[in-house]
């Protein structure tokens, strides 16, 4: 049986979000550098009680770009910075595969998604996916997660390009902010409870 808290959740994307992003990709713990603002806020809805999880593509492990003991590394790093304020990241998951590979795991894919929903025991309906890119938005859209979209990393160049006619049905069910600090500080005063 679910907690009554079991799904108060919110998931979130990692880069572009809670660090910079890069176009030559994130390839070392030296490159992963927090934006200002996003540890504080991840820590903020942990302490209201949300549970956090990452969901997040890493398709240069697939390219040879990026080993997975970095990848680990960057993620311990990110768990230390929150739990060092007294949060906590319940999950992170990610999916190793390049585009061309077809899997299910790869956002705009919902397989990241669900399996955060089936290893937390979660529902997804309802549940805020914090993200910078088209394929946050449409992973959300896929399981009834509400895209809450960031002007940070590919931010506003994914907010153009919701103004497209192939993306106009989606722009009405995109909530925008700033940034990650933005979005915690909306969800906080809302009050949310899905």
């Amino acid at each position: 049986m679910k907690s009554p808290m079991a799904d108060r959740a919110v998931i979130l994307d990692r880069d572009g979000v809670i660090n910079q992003d890069a176009e030559t990709y994130i390839k070392s713990l030296a490159e992963w550098i927090p934006l200002p603002g996003s540890i504080e806020a991840i820590v903020r809805l942990s302490h209201a009680g949300y549970r956090i999880a990452i969901a997040t593509n890493q398709s240069g492990i697939a390219r040879g770009l990026l080993p997975l003991s970095e990848l680990l590394k960057m993620h311990q790093r990110l768990r230390n910075l929150v739990a060092a304020q007294g949060g906590r990241i319940e999950m992170i998951a990610f999916c190793p595969h390049a585009p061309d590979e077809a899997c299910r795991c790869r956002k705009p894919q919902p397989g990241l998604l669900e399996e955060i929903a089936s290893r937390l025991n979660i529902g997804l309906t309802g549940v805020p996916f914090v993200g910078d890119s088209m394929g946050d938005i449409r992973a959300a859209h896929a399981v009834g997660a509400v895209p809450y979209l960031v002007r940070t990393g590919k931010g506003e160049r994914t907010l153009a390009s919701l103004g497209e006619d192939e993306n106009r049905s989606l722009l009405e069910e995109v909530q925008v902010y700033a940034d990650l600090d933005a979005a915690a500080d909306a969800l906080l005063q809302s009050g949310y409870r899905p």
